[in-house]
């Protein structure tokens, strides 16, 4: 069965709630282990139902936002996931309080009840309509930011079209490219600022009656980080100013000398060689085929993982018109299935969100098996390790996708994920600042963003961008709308990443084999026992980061870029 096939049916409202009151009854009234055990695992497999329609529906929304039916649809899921909310809160603490939890325990391990503790405090009966509304406005974001039609290059493109034309190696057309997606989103600030403006404050709310001073304890918990806090993570933005952020700044000092200007201006940060970034050598099929051919040479496991996505048809990866931007992966539990979304518009990172998007989906196919669907998918940031090692794992066979490019690209990879980690630290800087102080304006957020910016991307310069100085450019990252403070889990990823670069280059068939092992744990533990489990340092130690950079470092100075 192909993705096409996969059914969806909007499901009756009453019915759902009477099976989820049968299982919490048949829970409490349980009179042996065995019996309880059985209906919690029943009402698993119903809450993985409910969560293939879900994510059908979100699916088929993203792929085509102007799709009346799944509009709809997406809008009932808004409305009706919070209500659903309470039956599964109830639920976790049934299960928490029950004298069946040590036996329960022993069968799925401790980390489970870790997890649903969190859940246990982000959610009471008293939120559910201001969750409708944080859903609302997550849907409101996503179309308005959908709907861009820029008049470039003869048609009209969105966000993601716009991708080639702001990486051109014609500093005139990416200048002007860049412009006129600036120019979308100062046309729409006023939207960006009312919708944004209105998060934050419905997010405090939350936090609020939910007990907490603001919203940053609570977002720490709806990410289930068990194993460490938010002054472990402000301890690890400053070794990422310390040591990487002047390690940055060279680079972009290498890349103004490689592109011969004088200076270096936002619109050129995108562009590495003065022969343009390198480029994919095919279409949608090609890249595909190649991929095939590469997951098959990369591995067993790899190889049974790709040839399903690929006969199941679960790649949408064309840019097409009303198509949501960015990239994702998510899993459709009924079908056993993940699904990669992509927008790939001709650039390098056709591959590189390709690679990225496949590490999720192998990891939660090789996870498909697990106990609780809570283990399906580890923690965000340990998500992360798995896709952003991809990229570096697949490095032997970028020559099927760059041909006499592949040197290229890899420089280029690995400097883009160097600089990467600056930005990811000031996203994440920048959304503690907004959710500690809910009270400002939209005009002194975008003078916070601006100040966090200036603080991590000292040399970046807006010049011939006049709009991106009153502080909009976080307006086009849709992870600070749809999924606040999870940002920092690509950062946190990347140095894991690192790692397995480096591992990589000195022993493949271990390193393959510590990826794998990490894959098949999928959220069985922490991020942090993870990171131990698959011989990774802990980002937050201090030195981890300074270790790593030599090497990084060492690598970059061996190419000689001039001649790209």
């Amino acid at each position: 069965m192909t993705f096409e096939n996969y059914k969806y049916e909007r499901p009756d409202v009453n019915s759902i709630k009477n099976n989820l009151e049968n299982f919490i009854s048949n829970l409490d009234l349980a009179q042996s282990f065995v019996e309880f055990y059985d209906t919690f695992k029943k009402y698993n497999t119903f809450r993985e139902t409910i969560s293939t329609q879900i994510t059908l529906v979100s699916i088929r929304n993203s792929i085509n936002t102007e799709d009346e039916f799944y509009d709809k649809e997406q809008e009932f899921w808004d409305n009706l996931t919070p209500e659903l909310e309470q039956y599964f809160s109830r639920v976790s603490k049934l299960v928490y309080n029950s004298k069946y939890k040590d036996e329960l325990a022993k069968e799925i391990g401790e980390h489970y009840f870790k997890l649903i503790e969190c859940d246990l405090k982000t959610f009471s009966d008293e939120i559910i309509e201001d969750l409708k509304e944080e859903n609302k406005l997550i849907t409101e974001y996503t179309k308005l930011t959908s709907s861009a039609k820029i008049d470039f290059d003869g048609e009209y493109r969105n966000l993601s079209g716009m991708a080639k034309y702001t990486q051109s190696e014609d500093r005139d057309i990416r200048k002007k490219a860049s412009q006129a997606v600036a120019k979308f989103f100062n046309d729409n600030l006023e939207k960006y600022d009312d919708i944004y403006d209105r998060m934050v404050k419905v997010r405090h709310k939350i936090a609020k009656k939910l007990g907490f001073d603001n919203f940053v304890e609570l977002a720490y918990l709806r990410l289930c980080r068990t194993d460490y806090s938010a002054s472990d993570v402000a301890n690890y933005r400053k070794q990422i100013l310390d040591d990487v952020v002047p390690l940055v700044e060279k680079l972009k000092e290498a890349q103004k000398e490689r592109l011969g200007l004088d200076k270096l201006e936002f619109y050129d940060e995108s562009v590495s060689f003065k022969t343009g970034n390198p480029t994919p050598k095919g279409d949608r099929e090609f890249l595909v085929q190649n991929a095939k051919t590469m997951y098959r040479e990369l591995s067993e496991e790899t190889a049974e993982f790709f040839d399903f996505m690929v006969e199941e048809n679960l790649l949408d990866l064309d840019t097409k018109k009303g198509k949501a931007g960015g990239g994702y992966c998510t899993y459709l539990p009924d079908y056993r299935a993940p699904f990669i979304f992509a927008n790939f518009n001709g650039t390098p990172h056709d591959v590189e969100v390709l690679t990225h998007e496949a590490g999720h989906a192998f990891q939660v196919y090789r996870s498909r098996d697990v106990i609780v669907p809570e283990y399906i998918w580890p923690t965000y940031e340990a998500c992360e390790i798995h896709s952003m090692s991809m990229e570096f794992l697949t490095w032997p066979w970028m020559d099927l996708f760059f041909e006499e490019e592949t040197d290229k690209f890899k420089y280029y990879h690995i400097t883009n994920s160097l600089k990467f980690l600056p930005y990811g630290v000031t996203v994440d800087e920048f959304q503690h600042i907004i959710y500690e102080n809910p009270e400002l304006t939209p005009e002194e957020r975008r003078e916070a963003w601006r100040k966090v910016e200036k603080k991590y991307l000292p040399s970046r310069s807006y010049e011939g961008i006049p709009e991106l100085e009153n502080g909009m450019f976080f307006y086009r990252q849709g992870h600070i709308f749809s999924s606040p403070f999870y940002y920092i889990d690509y950062t946190l990823a990347q140095v894991c990443a690192f790692q397995f670069w480096k591992k990589s280059q000195e022993n493949t068939k271990t390193t393959w084999e510590e990826y794998l092992h990490l894959c098949d744990l999928g959220g069985t533990k922490p991020f942090l026992d993870l990171v131990k489990e698959a011989n990774l340092e802990n980002p937050f130690v201090v030195g981890t980061i300074s270790n790593i950079v030599p090497e990084l470092e060492k690598y970059i100075n061996s190419v000689d870029a001039t001649e790209f």
